[in-house]
């Protein structure tokens, strides 16, 4: 079995990882970030040839990876989030002046079309004049039922949070006054920490309408496949994903599936960017399940989600004491909910009893073209509570008004034939600097498929060049293979090796509950190649 760990200097494992590094003074980081630049370019000439080296052992058929497919992963990791590409912090002044109030649709907009500005953390080292001393109190004075490291790795992300983005992180606080509360009454429902809210800071900035290159949608950023495990809705004119309640309550799942493998938050944490599969195999090479041992053998864009979760949960615990003003926002004090059994569009609401359009998109950003498609299944639609008597007493005239112009037969064709459908075909345009083994991994493909859809006699790519991929759910459709078979009304899975019940679940489209209650087993329950598993109910 070949690992890229093989290839990593002990000399930067000893200096970078092991060591506590707390109290360090200036001067010693700074020859530290010397050393770790150096060693940085080394390692990423190793990680091209160890790219190479996989395409030569994908080729002939030969598996190095005994761990799960990194297509359970949620968020594939390469988005702009906070952590990774941060957005600039020149915006219009309408969105800085904390005596405004703006819409969350101003400022979700606002949010979407800033322009990114990507930051290396890996070179990139932030100072400032408050004491390592200052910042281990008040992280101890936080008192997070999540274990909060502290070390020069996480103090810069702090510094990031709190003195390098003032206007982002006013809108980030103003946004944060609506959702949190939503968060912190779902995670306690599931009997998770309410730290983990601050997740949907660092996936999303808390844009209800986010969406990645790799097709990662929402505040919580599911995927395709994994938001069906996890009972999110997806079809023509809804996608739950851009439910900020429905996907956090399918996160909490997800992440409460993911603590049960690892009894570790920080590694539960983790395996939300990068997958239960990729977290599995770090700890393989790391030979442990300390967080700060694995870390080096994550993704590299996973390294930084644990430091960036820790600075976005500083942020909310301490931006008053940085001057930073959470820019008001304008939403309902209280929301009715209503179940539509009928289709309904935004426009037939607003006409009728005078809702802002705008509000109705607020509230209810499943509806990706502004239709409730009641007729298909019950839908629920959030509307502000002073117009829940008009909706009760016009109901009627809400759903006949211009009816037959929102919902005839062309239109609908329209809407469907316009659907991009996920699990399908997709194209990549080749960038500067990446590999065919990086975009492999960026969309949870092999190496050995990429060359196979693309005709490719080797691993060589060319810049501008587009590359077709087709997603986990397409493959498996048009293979014509599968581990999986039916017998007495249930469906069977036979493990294979690398297998994980998490990986397992998703991969069938079942959650993990599910799965350990078929067979009696627990979430210690070790798992071999070969072994039955009940699947679900036929």
């Amino acid at each position: 079995m070949i690992h890229k760990s093989r290839f990593i200097p002990v000399l930067f494992i000893s200096i970078f990882i092991l060591l506590p590094l707390l109290g360090f003074s200036q001067k010693k980081e700074h020859l530290l970030f010397k050393s770790k630049k150096k060693m940085q370019k080394e390692i990423e000439l190793l990680t091209k040839k160890l790219d190479s080296l996989q395409s030569i052992i994908d080729g002939g058929g030969i598996q190095i990876s005994d761990t799960t497919s990194t297509g359970d992963s949620i968020n594939p990791g390469d988005i702009s989030v906070l952590g990774s590409s941060m957005f600039e912090d020149s915006v219009s002044s309408a969105g800085c002046n904390p005596d405004s109030l703006l819409s969350i649709w101003y400022l979700q907009k606002n949010l979407r079309t800033q322009k990114v500005k990507s930051i290396d953390f890996d070179s990139v080292m932030f100072t400032s004049n408050i004491p390592d001393s200052v910042y281990i109190r008040k992280i101890r004075d936080m008192n997070s039922f999540i274990s909060i490291p502290y070390n020069y790795v996480v103090k810069n992300y702090i510094i990031y949070y709190t003195q390098k983005m003032p206007s982002l992180a006013s809108k980030i606080l103003g946004l944060s006054s609506y959702y949190m509360p939503i968060f912190e009454g779902i995670f306690d429902e599931y009997g998770l920490p309410q730290e983990l809210k601050a997740m949907a800071i660092i996936e999303s900035a808390l844009n209800t309408r986010a969406v990645s290159y790799a097709g990662a949608k929402g505040m919580w950023q599911f995927m395709y496949q994994t938001a069906r495990v996890y009972n999110l809705s997806i079809n023509s004119y809804v996608d739950e994903r851009f439910d900020p309640v429905k996907s956090a309550r399918a996160a909490a799942e997800y992440l409460r599936d993911s603590y049960a493998i690892f009894g570790d938050w920080a590694l539960a944490i983790s395996s939300y960017n990068c997958g239960t599969g990729n977290v599995v195999k770090a700890i393989k090479r790391a030979g442990s399940t300390n967080f700060w041992d694995v870390y080096r053998y994550l993704p590299r864009q996973t390294r930084g989600y644990i430091p960036s979760f820790v600075g976005a949960l500083y942020l909310l615990h301490y931006y008053k004491e940085y001057n930073i003003v959470p820019t008001k926002i304008e939403m309902p004090v209280h929301v009715d909910t209503f179940v539509i059994r009928k289709n309904l569009h935004f426009d037939q609401i607003s006409s009728v009893i005078g809702v802002p359009k705008q509000q109705l998109e607020n509230l209810n950003p499943q509806y990706v073209h502004d239709i409730i498609p009641g007729i298909e299944k019950p839908y629920i639609l959030r509307l502000p509570y002073n117009f829940t008597a008009d909706f009760v007493e016009k109901e009627d005239s809400i759903f006949t008004y211009k009816d037959s112009l929102y919902f005839n037969k062309i239109s609908i064709a329209s809407i469907k034939q316009s659907r991009s459908i996920e699990g399908g075909r997709t194209s990549h345009k080749v960038r500067r600097g990446e590999t065919l083994g990086g975009i492999a991994m960026r969309y949870h493909v092999s190496v050995k498929d990429l060359k196979r859809w693309n005709g490719l006699r080797s691993s060589r790519i060319r810049i501008g060049q587009s590359l077709v991929i087709y997603s986990r759910g397409y493959r498996a459709h048009s293979s014509g293979s599968s581990a999986t078979y039916s017998k007495g009304g249930y469906l069977y899975y036979t493990v294979r090796k690398g297998d994980t019940l998490l990986g397992i679940a998703c991969k069938n489209h079942v959650s993990l509950n599910t799965i350990l209650k078929l067979n009696g087993y627990t979430t210690k329950t070790k798992i071999y190649p070969g072994r039955k598993l009940k699947i679900k109910r036929l």
